[in-house]
């Protein structure tokens, strides 16, 4: 979004709103090779020629030997809008998390291990890869490129505050200069750009709510007037913010609930930004040093409030950290959720069961299936994201989406994984499951199991409120380091109620903040062998009170998400008498909360499944596989069972 198109008005503020490569035949080769003769293209790939010739043609005029195209929006939000996704446009690749740069010879594009094999499917040759994404790794390279008094342009409405200063203490000593140019390069070449969503904010039914949007500026205010540096305002940039402070939501962002905004909230009078045609009767009712969050306020905006010396900043802002803990209500309504959501994606998983051995099924109808049976449950307001719907090699891609181009059809032979979410009116669901249906390798068991170990092991944790997750991560991977294996990604992040999928700031990074009652986190570790398979255990558990014989004030989780794991994968050898407790306690919950709302949708065939996954194990090395008397006693007719016993 350009800096033009904000304008200010007293407490009510709107918006006015080289050599030629040869794309393959489909199925041809999934990757790119450059050092072919011709180079070699996937289907995947896209041709960005021409929008590099014309975004080089718009440096010339501003003096500029770099320009520095990154993967957000206004908001530095992770999940974007198709108008936002410039990245995306420029480069041709569509993962969450990047940074290209473009000089007038060189066009370099940096992202993480997640996404090196999907980046090499879908860039062209115009591009490099750099394995590396880190701001320092690119201002290396900015240093080798260019030469010194050289001015590297980037668009200040997508930088936070503090990715400017990272940026800036590496450039400005090596005599590189930032450049501000707040009229986006690539808005300026995109044709056809796609245009704003048409849809208003609603307001949140009271049903759903605990805490009014009255209530909940002046516990706002509170905590402005008690901070000790005595801020008059604060600045709310993260969309997450004003959609959390006015119990609103909209439809601008795909899988996002959100709408773009900003706020200003004061001790006495609230500015509230929005577009001018937004502006509905209901909104209009919403009736200076300032506080700003530099982990989600850009540049742009703080280079507005000037001298520095009206400024207060903190990592996060106190929307934030006070949604980050969910009233009563909220815990309520968002395990009821994940009821329904269970619901779902066992009919899923009972679903595939039958059809994979027939051959016919995909991972496109895989994903489109389980949208389905999700948008049948109720308050549904569609997925949480695009569905991660994997088999085989795919799955060892840990974001990898399923297109025309790229998806297998589902077989008995291989390993499928998939990551799944809703949102509901009253929640927001995440889950991941690994399945096989035929025969998994001993290796695939033992790397499946060393997960759920990990799973487990932060699922059970127990540990003093205040507890950074950052300081229980490695629980997470500690069973797999122990033999050699590891993973290339978090292993968990917050959750919203209808809201973001990845809600920050909390979760097990070194940026999120400590752990207290109330917080929703997903715990997912996982293992993936390049070209082979790949493995996630994904759930989502809440901070509650834990119960220790000498101590107060420690927590632990209480996992929401109930559905069973795959028994097949499991070799319980590994498992420690501890670990076989907690998943069998785990199986209790799914039989007595999930099995009462299968009843009630009268799902025979899904209780009846149910049932027999979550059977009992018996002790730590005893066989994952249930015993024929269990299943005779799991599967008989109530009847029947009466009379045997």
């Amino acid at each position: 979004m350009s800096s033009s198109g904000w304008i200010l008005a007293v407490c009510l503020v709107v918006l006015e709103g080289g050599r030629h490569a040869v794309w393959a035949e489909e199925g041809s080769g999934s990757e790119r090779n450059c050092s072919a003769i011709p180079p070699y293209l996937p289907p995947t790939a896209v041709n960005t020629t021409l929008r590099i010739r014309d975004l080089r043609a718009s440096m010339i005029p501003l003096n500029i030997s770099a320009y520095i195209i990154p993967a957000t929006d206004a908001h530095l939000s992770e999940y974007i809008a198709p108008r936002d996704a410039r990245l995306a446009w420029m480069s041709g690749f569509t993962g969450s998390a990047g940074t290209a740069v473009i000089t007038q010879n060189k066009a370099v594009l940096w992202t993480d291990s997640r996404y090196w094999i999907q980046a090499e499917r879908q860039i062209d040759c115009n591009w490099e890869l750099e394995r590396d994404a880190s701001v320092r790794s690119i201002t290396n390279w900015l240093i080798l490129e260019i030469p010194e008094g050289g001015q590297v342009g980037f668009d200040p409405f997508l930088f936070s505050v503090d990715t400017f200063d990272v940026y800036n203490t590496n450039l400005a000593p090596a005599g590189r200069i930032l450049k501000s140019i707040p009229d986006n390069l690539v808005d300026k070449i995109w044709t056809g750009r796609p245009p704003l969503p048409p849809d208003n904010p609603i307001r949140l039914p009271d049903n759903v709510i605990e805490r009014t949007w009255p209530m909940k500026v002046e516990q706002i205010r509170a905590q402005i007037s008690d901070n000790p540096y005595k801020p008059t305002a604060v600045l709310l940039s993260a969309l997450d913010e004003t959609a959390w402070l006015f119990n609103l939501r909209g439809n601008d962002i795909p899988f996002n609930p959100f709408f773009y905004s900003y706020t200003l909230l004061s001790m006495d009078e609230i500015w509230l930004f929005v577009h001018i045609e937004r502006i509905t009767e209901e909104l209009k009712k919403l009736n200076v040093r300032v506080w700003v969050g530099t982990e989600y306020t850009n540049q742009a905006l703080y280079e507005l409030i000037t001298p520095e010396d009206k400024l207060l900043t903190t990592t996060y802002s106190p929307v934030l950290t006070t949604k980050a803990v969910k009233d009563a209500t909220e815990q309520h309504i968002l395990k009821e959720a994940h009821i329904r959501d269970a619901v779902a994606v066992m009919q899923l998983l009972v679903w595939l069961e039958k059809k994979v051995p027939e051959g016919t099924e995909t991972e496109l109808t895989a994903a489109h299936f389980v949208d389905q049976c999700r948008s049948k449950q109720k308050n549904s307001r569609g997925p949480s994201f695009e569905t991660i719907s994997a088999s085989g090699a795919n799955a060892a891609l840990a974001h990898y989406s399923p297109s025309n181009e790229t998806a297998r059809k589902l077989s008995v032979d291989e390993m499928y994984l998939v990551d799944s979410g809703g949102q509901y009116l009253d929640g927001t669901t995440d889950i991941t499951r690994t399945v096989h249906w035929g025969k998994p390798t001993d290796f695939q068991k033992e790397a499946y199991t060393r997960v759920l170990m990990g799973n487990i092991e932060i699922s059970r944790s127990v540990f003093p409120a205040g507890t950074r997750g950052v300081n229980m991560e490695m629980l997470g991977r500690r069973a797999l380091w122990e033999v050699g294996l590891n993973y290339g990604h978090g292993t968990g992040h917050g959750l919203g109620n209808y809201f973001g999928v990845h809600e920050w700031p909390v979760g097990f990074q070194s940026n999120n903040i400590p752990f207290q009652e109330g917080m929703f986190t997903s715990i997912e570790p996982g293992y993936y062998k390049e070209n082979d398979f790949g493995i996630r255990i994904e759930d989502i558990a809440v901070t509650v009170p834990a119960t220790t014989k000498h101590g107060n004030n420690y927590l632990t989780f209480e996992t929401v998400s109930l559905v069973p794991y795959d028994r097949k994968l499991i070799n319980t050898s590994l498992l420690s008498p501890e670990q076989v407790h907690w998943l069998n306690k785990y199986y209790e919950s799914i039989r007595s909360v999930v099995g009462p709302e299968l009843e009630r949708q009268a799902l025979k065939e899904e209780y009846d499944w149910m049932m027999k996954h979550t059977a009992p194990f018996l002790s730590a090395g005893a066989s994952a596989v249930i015993s024929s008397v269990t299943l005779l006693v799991t599967m008989l007719p109530s009847v029947l069972l009466h009379n045997l016993l």
